[in-house]
């Protein structure tokens, strides 16, 4: 009798499950939601607002152009990332199943997906020129790291190379603070804290998504990865609550960083922390999606940014 009530809450349990899952499919707004990441449009939003915001928070004006050209850009990038992913992976059969729901609707789309990439190619190309000499030099010397990286990441086996998650935020926060630093260089120093902070906030975001998708996948969470990515992996919880109090302690100090940057990082961390508390409940892309839509937390912080 016991084994019996056990079965069936087991079995209402999964039934509850499908039920939510399938009431989120038929969502208008989940629907949306879940474009927004498929089309890779997560990550160029996250930047974007970003670029804008880090010089907005220190009173800093820059080019209208700067968070277009950065949205454009981070697009083709993480677009033509899911392509290449998915045409490797595909050459594996065994890694096929491994694919997430963002790789393979890349993959379906393909041909779509390339004629999109080369036409976003024309008004970058259009936009590049308004940008700040300086800004350009930092971005082609972060591209040449960028590059280098990439192509070693296909030769040295991958416990022995830089860790993706951090290579990854840290690369993708010398990105969005690039316009204020080309815009007042004075600050390169003083935006350090600031710079670091935002890139540990994306390296935990990469780190919690790894977490996510190895443990829904049903793979060796710890398989042969960086000792850093292993040990980060396994405190993942105790690194982010640390990262969130020290964002809060210096925002209410006062000191190192902008109080709205400091903030902003803190709050998407804490949403980033109850995603990862609830992510069990959450059906795979949403939770995937909602992982870079905590990211826009800037969006709070702005009427505090009108009034100032």
């Amino acid at each position: 009798m016991k084994t019996i009530n056990n079965t069936m809450s087991v079995g209402q349990g999964v039934a509850g499950r499908l039920n939510r899952d399938e009431m989120s499919e038929n969502s208008t707004l989940i629907r949306f939601f879940h474009l927004w990441h498929l089309l890779s449009l997560d990550a160029p939003t996250v930047a974007a607002l970003w670029t804008w915001f880090i010089p907005t928070a220190i009173h800093t004006h820059i080019s209208a152009f700067a968070p277009l050209a950065m949205f454009l850009a981070v697009w083709v990038l993480y677009a033509s990332d899911r392509l290449l992913d998915a045409r490797r992976s595909g050459s594996k059969p065994s890694v096929v199943d491994d694919l997430e729901a963002r790789h393979r609707f890349h993959d379906r789309h393909r041909s779509a997906f390339s004629i999109a990439i080369i036409a976003t190619a024309v008004p970058l190309a259009l936009i590049l020129p308004h940008v700040l000499d300086r800004a350009m030099h930092l971005y082609l010397i972060l591209g040449v790291f960028l590059t280098g990286y990439f192509s070693l990441v296909h030769i040295i086996d991958y416990a022995y190379r830089l860790p993706k998650e951090l290579v990854v935020g840290f690369i993708f926060a010398a990105a969005v603070f690039i316009p204020a630093v080309a815009t007042r260089p004075e600050l390169q120093v003083g935006l350090a804290p600031a710079a670091l902070l935002f890139a540990a906030l994306c390296s935990l975001n990469c780190l919690f998504i790894y977490f996510w998708e190895h443990e829904s996948s049903g793979s060796n969470l710890y398989r042969p990865v960086h000792f850093v990515t292993r040990f980060a992996l396994r405190y993942l919880s105790q690194i982010a609550t640390a990262v969130m109090a020290s964002g809060v302690m210096l925002a209410f100090l006062g000191v190192l960083i902008p109080r709205p940057i400091s903030l902003a990082c803190s709050a998407s961390l804490f949403l980033l922390f109850q995603l990862h508390r609830n992510r069990r409940i959450i059906s795979a892309t949403t939770l995937r999606a909602a992982a870079d839509f905590v990211l826009l937390a800037p969006v709070l912080f702005l009427p505090f940014l009108t009034c100032a």
